[in-house]
């Protein structure tokens, strides 16, 4: 008990005497011992890499996980060490959503035949986006992660530790400054005519405490700079370190954008095979005239992305057989035509296709050798190809 008194009060000693020092520094009372330049340089990187580890790491949870509910939920049950549970990703719930309502509202309309093809590939896209966060998660998240949660925090331990050995130096710099200073005056010689022999007997006693005083102050800056040295090397290895850091969060950041090239590129498939069963081509999109990209010529992840098609080709738009189809010389048959009105607003991708507006009622008919998701649409003097999905027959 009374060991454990004697380190508590040396304990409290050495709190007050770095207490002391640190409070002399921040009013400019005290000196104050300078790293070189190379190390304030690795602190200064140390640093920055922790704040933009965290910030990256931050914005790419939101980015997997946009719900910030969701996100808090996930960080308990990793703080209890507890499996995350399976959570449904927005796309299989909307494709679950989307198959109920063709299953209540008539799955053989063109409505509800719609709503099962885009449910199916809202799954698809759902399950593409469950493994690209688990990819992500795995190779990217956790070693970002782990650098914070464990090298990290071994640094800071260690320059908080630096950070003592230094007060402790500067605090015994401080002490032997003082006590030479105070030997100096002890050991000045008196006035032998005003000064009586006692104080001479006192004056060379007080010059002894002091010269005792300083050997003490000697001793204690050499363990305090021996220490520093040793703490300044340990940590500057940590330092260093950092670089290793670096190239390890580059090859992360490479698997990560692998991941997302493959999920992106799988949701570019599942949404051009959509399309097809939709009636749309490929290489084209609703609202744009520029050409198409050229095909893909791989069938890689990376390279359908990269040459993923941006706008509609005219000879793409017909179905083979219909790529001289002259619409000025289209006659509609004697009989065979329908009334049709118009479900939704559809901008014609060119020329060979008639625009529509939403609740109108147009005449359509079919062709010989027609793609039968396509039908001829005439309103007025103008007509063109419609898409069957967008219509509903009346007579």
């Amino acid at each position: 008990m009374d060991f454990n008194m004697k380190k508590l009060a040396s304990d409290a000693g050495i709190f007050f005497t770095r207490a002391v020092q640190f409070t002399e520094e921040k009013f400019g009372q005290a000196e104050r011992t300078e790293l070189d330049a190379h190390f304030e340089n690795l602190l200064a990187r140390a640093d920055s890499t922790k704040n933009w580890t965290e910030k990256i790491l931050r914005q790419t949870e939101v980015l997997l996980q946009p719900n910030p509910s969701a996100r808090v939920e996930e960080f308990l049950y990793e703080k209890l060490d507890r499996k995350v549970p399976s959570r449904v990703t927005n796309g299989e719930l909307l494709a679950q959503y989307m198959a109920e309502a063709a299953s209540e509202l008539g799955p053989t309309t063109p409505y509800g035949k719609t709503l099962i093809k885009v449910a199916e590939a809202e799954k698809r896209l759902g399950a593409a986006e469950r493994d690209f966060i688990h990819t992500a998660s795995i190779n990217f998240l956790t070693p970002l992660r782990n650098f914070l949660e464990g090298d990290w925090k071994t640094i800071s331990k260690e320059r908080r530790l630096l950070q003592n050995r230094r007060l402790d130096l500067d605090a015994c710099k401080a002490r032997l400054k003082k006590a030479k200073a105070a030997e100096a005056k002890a050991t000045t010689v008196p006035d032998f005519q005003e000064t009586r022999p006692r104080n001479y007997i006192l004056s060379a006693s007080a010059s002894a405490l002091w010269n005792d005083e300083v050997d003490k102050a000697e001793q204690e800056l050499r363990v305090a700079q021996t220490e520093f040295d040793r703490q300044a090397e340990v940590t500057r290895l940590l330092l260093e370190g950092i670089s290793s850091t670096h190239v390890n969060h580059l090859r992360c950041l490479h698997e990560f954008v692998e991941s997302q090239t493959t999920y992106y590129a799988q949701c570019y498939r599942h949404m051009l095979d959509l399309q097809k069963q939709l009636g749309r081509f490929p290489g084209t999109f609703v609202g744009t005239t520029e050409p198409a990209s050229p095909p893909l010529s791989s069938t890689s992840p990376t390279t359908a992305a990269a040459t993923m098609p941006v706008g509609p080709s005219v000879a793409g738009l017909a179905p083979p057989g219909e790529a001289a189809l002259r619409l000025e010389e289209v006659t509609p048959p004697a009989s065979g035509t329908r009334k049709a009105r118009v479900l939704y607003d559809y901008e014609a991708a060119d020329s060979s296709e008639l625009a529509l507006l939403a609740d109108e009622l147009i005449t359509v008919y079919s062709l010989p050798g027609m793609d039968p998701d396509w039908l001829i649409g005439e309103r007025g003097n103008k007509k063109g190809k419609v898409p069957v999905t967008y219509l509903e027959l009346l007579s």
